[in-house]
C-alpha cells in the first residue's frame, strides 16, 4: 500500500464492501508513502496513527503533483514540501497568506489546526483539496471562516483586499504582453455603442496571427467595434496574493468577410462564446499599441 498526503483512507467491511469509516490521510511516516499514516477521520475529527488492515484501501487525491510522495521533512520544517515544483492551488495560495498575514510558522498553524506540518507545506504547494474537516480546523488555527478559504465571495468585484505592504508596479515589455494574451481568454473591448454612448463589454477572444479576434451578433455593442479603433484590455488579480497583472491593446478593428479567412477562425477557435447563442461575425483587432502593468511585491531590503 502506498499513500500521497491528501489521499483518503477508506476502511470497507470484508463481507458486504460498504464503507464503514473513512479518512483524509494528513501524514506520512515514510519517504515511499508506505504505512502508517496519520488520519483524520470523517465521522469524529480525531486524528489517529493508522496501520490499515486487509480491509483498507487508499484512494488517490487525482493532483498535478508527480507521483513522488511529498512533505515527509520533519516538523517545522518550510521547506518539507518542496521536493515537488510548487504549483499551489486556490485554497493553498489562501491559507498560506493567511498565516503569513498574521506572523505564523507552519508548525505553529498546523498544532493550531492539529495537522501535521508537512501536510500543511503539501497544501500550501501543491493543487489539493482538503477535507471539511481539515479545511474547518485551518479556518479556525487562521482566526478566518473556511468559506473564506475556499473562495467565498467571488461575486465581488476583485480588488477589495488587502494592498501589498511593499507594492511594486512594473512596465511589461511587448514580449510579455503578447505571452499573456496568449491564445484565449475572456477580455474587454471599448466602443461606441450603437446608440452613440461609450461602453465596455466582455467578449471571448482568439489570437490568431498577432490579432485579436472575437465572435459575436450583427447589431450588438461588440460589433460596433468594427471601423474604429478601439482599445481591448485583458487582466488577472489574484486576490490572495494581492498581486495582478494588465496588458492594454490598441488598434483597429475589422470586420473579417473573407471566406477562407472566416473558416480558418472557426476552425482553430478554442471555445464558443459564452454568451451562447449563434455569433457568426469575426470582428478583427490589429494592435498598434501594446502594453502592460504587474504589481508584485517589492524586493526586500538588502542587509547590511
Amino acid at each position: 500500500m502506498h499513500a500521497h498526503l491528501g489521499d483518503r483512507l477508506v476502511v470497507e467491511s470484508p463481507s458486504t464492501g460498504v464503507v464503514r469509516r473513512d479518512g483524509e490521510i494528513i501524514g506520512l511516516h515514510h519517504k515511499d508513502g508506505t504505512p502508517p499514516y496519520d488520519v483524520r477521520w470523517s465521522d469524529t475529527d480525531d486524528v489517529t496513527l493508522v496501520f490499515p488492515g486487509p480491509d483498507a484501501h487508499v484512494q488517490h487525491l487525482e493532483t498535478e503533483a508527480d507521483d513522488t510522495p511529498s512533505g515527509t521533512g520533519t516538523a517545522g520544517d518550510d521547506t518539507a514540501a518542496s521536493r515537488t515544483s510548487a504549483n499551489p492551488g486556490d485554497i493553498g495560495r489562501r491559507v498560506a497568506e493567511e498565516r503569513r498575514r498574521r506572523g505564523l510558522s507552519r508548525e505553529e498553524t498546523a498544532r493550531r489546526a492539529r495537522i501535521s506540518p508537512q501536510y500543511l507545506a503539501y497544501l500550501e504547494e501543491q493543487p489539493s483539496d482538503p477535507s471539511t474537516a481539515t479545511l474547518f480546523a485551518l479556518a479556525g488555527a487562521l482566526d478566518t471562516t473556511a468559506g473564506s478559504l475556499r473562495g467565498g465571495g467571488v461575486d465581488r468585484p476583485p480588488g477589495q483586499g488587502h494592498a501589498l505592504l511593499h507594492p511594486r508596479l512594473n512596465d511589461l515589455d511587448q514580449e510579455e504582453c503578447r505571452r499573456l494574451l496568449s491564445t484565449h481568454g475572456v477580455g474587454r473591448v471599448a466602443v461606441t455603442a450603437p446608440d452613440g454612448r461609450p461602453a465596455v463589454v466582455p467578449v471571448n477572444y482568439e489570437v490568431v496571427d498577432d490579432a485579436i479576434v472575437f465572435r459575436t451578433r450583427p447589431g450588438s455593442v461588440p460589433a460596433a467595434a468594427a471601423g474604429d479603433e478601439v482599445a481591448f484590455e485583458v487582466d488577472h488579480v489574484d486576490e490572495a496574493m494581492s498581486q495582478g497583472w494588465s496588458v492594454l491593446a490598441v488598434g483597429p478593428a475589422t470586420t473579417v468577410t473573407d471566406p477562407d479567412a472566416l473558416r480558418d477562425l472557426a476552425r482553430r477557435a478554442h471555445t464558443e462564446p459564452w454568451a451562447g447563442g449563434t455569433r457568426d461575425t469575426w470582428v478583427s483587432i490589429r494592435p498598434t499599441r501594446l502594453t502592460g502593468k504587474r504589481i508584485t511585491p517589492a524586493d526586500p531590503p538588502a542587509r547590511r
